[in-house]
């Protein structure tokens, strides 16, 4: 006997089986019906939970899009602070004298404080570094300086360094101090 004329006496008995006690055809019917429903259920189960994963992260990236939308026009902005910065550094005691520049130069000033005021208002905050350890994750190592400090510290800054919130928004220039 080959096996497909097996597999077709084992079907004659079940239609015969079947036809002879219904209740047993019921039963097996049952059984694949309620299987089917488990199924439906781990698939109803496993779809809802995507959804709200889902629905989470869209949540979680909707916060920090909103929490960090800022992000390049501050970075823009650090360029217009540091030119102010460099024209403030730039005056002399001299031009400081003179009255027509001194109400010159106290523009400039309450034009730098407004900007440093807005920048604390929405989260950008300035990378402390001097006497500090470097940091990489903060801080880009530009030049090593002969220093009495310990070697890998920030003996001096060359561009301060800013922070958005939690985010880097620029790394601060340093030096650091070199082994002797």
């Amino acid at each position: 006997m080959t096996e497909q004329n097996l597999h077709d006496d084992a079907e004659e008995i079940r239609r015969e089986t079947a036809a002879e006690a219904p209740e047993l055809a019921e039963h097996d019917r049952v059984g694949e019906l309620e299987q089917q429903l488990e199924e439906a259920k781990a698939a109803a189960l496993y779809a809802a939970a995507e959804a709200q994963n889902v629905r989470r992260r869209l949540e979680a990236e909707k916060v920090q899009a909103s929490a960090y939308a800022v992000t390049g026009f501050a970075r823009d902005m650090l360029s217009v602070k540091d030119n102010l910065d460099r024209a403030l550094a730039a005056v002399t005691e001299e031009l400081r004298a003179d009255a027509t520049a001194a109400n010159f130069l106290a523009g400039i000033e309450a034009t730098a404080r407004e900007l440093e005021t807005i920048f604390a208002r929405n989260g950008v905050t300035r990378v402390a570094a001097k006497g500090l350890p470097l940091d990489p994750n903060r801080h880009q190592a530009m030049i090593e300086m002969p220093s009495g400090e310990e070697p890998g510290t920030i003996v001096e800054e060359m561009q301060p360094g800013y922070m958005l919130k939690e985010r880097l928004l620029r790394p601060a220039l340093v030096a650091v101090a070199k082994a002797p």
